[in-house]
């Protein structure tokens, strides 16, 4: 290697005009390599501990608010509906809408991406409590005030959250140009957000489950009155989500702190060197025509929306199906407990034997454990041993979308390298499209419960009820799942072309960065690249 680059100085020496070698009396001399761009672990925990907010509110509005909307708010079925289907359909769009913004953003003494975390932190926690409390409607008009109060503060909220998460996210990027260290990085990232729905899970999960929303049997016949038992039961019920929302938005605010103080966002060379970041709908243009992006987004639309259906409906499934009212909580927290422990690895497979393969594995090892839940009667230790198996093939599905988002970006710069400011649209579409999906799981959901007849506030449920629970849980899933790994086949960045694009995009670097690199020099390397 050594050789061939000094017959290239050579060659390039006998080719330059006499006068410019002559403009300097000293000697050239050869480049030491850069040496490799390490982060502390003390600078991976930051920014780990970044990503720790937007899976504890998830996780807290992903298992439970469907069922705190249907039994606690007292909602009917198919305004819940509306409210989460719109909500996260609104949520989907802020995400692009954000990405534009941020791509226009120029850069502070903070970074392009950090104020957007700071300034957006006390807004969404508000939005977040207000969620989670019970309005005192007068008479005759809760119904009609409660669905726009929720609607308002759950858009309002998922709004801000954007502003924190899309910029969070597009910060890998920032963090380190070295592939192996942003891997790493996110394998911190995701170990803490896998830990952060546990400790989302176990606060929600716990508190509100001492206190459980009352509900009353009657036997009148064959028919089942679903009454409330205590107006006082349910007032602690109430107090318990606001409790719990209370505490989480105080973690909220801790995370966000830390990630501010113990980020730095780092700006690439070849970068820097641009006058102005790329027109946004240019660069959306770009972006959405690049094949292994869109391929890459449709492989993980369809796992994602898979893991959704299970997430929206398990807490109804397991207190209905199951009968399991007074262990959800605990399942939830095995299920997460176990893809904690999990996410090192599948950090350590995936660098062993790539992360396709990882996706397969990974991804795939859901499907036995769906099948068990469809066939098997309510058993709890069989549930128990499923949910600790299935969050193996969740840590899969928190680690590799992410992991995978980077190599993508990375071959993206090497084919336009003259496009800087194109990071947030990546990361703001990739969510854009996974959250339309997860808008339309939950809206969906809550329809076909609708549809099945659904009681509100009730001990028990119809048996089509169960049924339909037992789908939305198994059969839907497993499908997704099928149909998303027959997608990844199509994928094209395998761990040759990731090696190859790690070499051209260091060489870029270096020539960028060099005294004499010009634009039009590092225009002509991306081309012989």
């Amino acid at each position: 290697m050594a050789k061939g680059e000094g017959a290239e100085s050579g060659s390039a020496a006998g080719l330059l005009p006499t006068g410019i070698l002559q403009a300097s009396d000293r000697p050239v001399q050869v480049k030491e390599p850069k040496k490799k761009q390490q982060l502390s672990i003390c600078n991976k925990l930051c920014y780990a501990v970044g990503g720790a907010p937007y899976q504890l509110t998830g996780c807290a509005l992903g298992f439970f608010l469907q069922i705190y909307l249907l039994d606690v708010a007292k909602v009917e079925p198919l305004p819940a509906s509306i409210i989460l289907f719109v909500g996260r359909a609104w949520d989907a769009f802020t995400d692009p809408l954000v990405g534009f913004c941020i791509s226009k953003s120029s850069w502070t003494r903070l970074g392009r991406l950090m104020p957007w975390i700071i300034f957006s932190t006390p807004l969404a926690i508000i939005a977040y409590f207000l969620i989670w409390f019970v309005p005192d409607f007068p008479p005759g008009m809760g119904r009609s005030h409660g669905f726009l109060w929720y609607l308002l503060f759950y858009c309002l909220f998922e709004t801000l959250v954007t502003c924190f998460h899309v910029p969070y996210s597009a910060l890998t990027m920032f963090i380190s140009t070295e592939q192996s260290e942003r891997d790493s990085a996110t394998a911190y990232r995701m170990t803490v957000e896998v830990l952060g729905t546990v400790i989302g899970t176990a606060i929600q999960g716990q508190i509100v489950g001492q206190a459980n929303a009352p509900c009353f049997q009657d036997q009148n016949g064959s028919a089942i009155v679903n009454r409330t038992q205590s107006t006082t039961s349910l007032k602690e019920t109430q107090n318990a989500y606001l409790l719990a929302a209370g505490i989480i938005a105080s973690i909220y605010v801790i995370c966000a702190i830390i990630l501010a103080l113990g980020v730095r966002e780092q700006r690439e060379s070849y970068e820097a060197q641009q006058a102005e970041s790329m027109p946004f709908f240019q660069g959306l243009r770009l972006v959405m025509s690049h094949g292994p992006y869109v391929k890459l987004i449709a492989g993980f639309l369809f796992t994602s929306l898979a893991f959704m259906l299970v997430e929206g409906n398990f807490a109804l499934f397991c207190t209905y199906t199951l009968g399991f009212r007074n262990e959800f909580q605990n399942l939830l927290l095995a299920i997460m407990l176990s893809a904690t422990f999990t996410i090192p690895i599948w950090q350590w497979f995936l660098t062993r034997f790539g992360k396709k393969t990882a996706v397969y594995v990974g991804i795939s090892s859901a499907v036995p454990f769906l099948i068990l839940v469809a066939l098997m009667k309510s058993n709890l230790i069989v549930t128990y041993v499923v949910a600790i198996a299935a969050g193996v093939s969740v840590a899969a599905a928190f680690l590799l979308p992410w992991s995978m988002l980077p190599d993508v970006i990375d071959d993206f710069h090497l084919k336009h390298p003259n496009s800087p400011g194109t990071e947030p649209i990546f990361f703001s579409f990739y969510v854009f499209f996974t959250k339309f999906a997860s808008g339309v799981s939950l809206g969906v959901s809550t329809l076909s419960l609708d549809f099945a007849e659904y009681q509100t506030q009730g001990c028990s449920q119809p048996e089509q009820v169960k049924f339909t629970l037992k789908m939305l849980v198994t059969m839907a899933p497993i499908i997704l799942i099928l149909l998303g790994l027959l997608l990844f086949k199509l994928y094209p960045i395998d761990e040759e072309k990731r090696r190859q694009n790690k070499k051209a995009l260091q060489a870029l670097r270096d020539e960028a960065s060099s005294s004499g690199c010009s634009d039009t020099d590092s225009t002509e390397l991306a081309s012989i690249l």
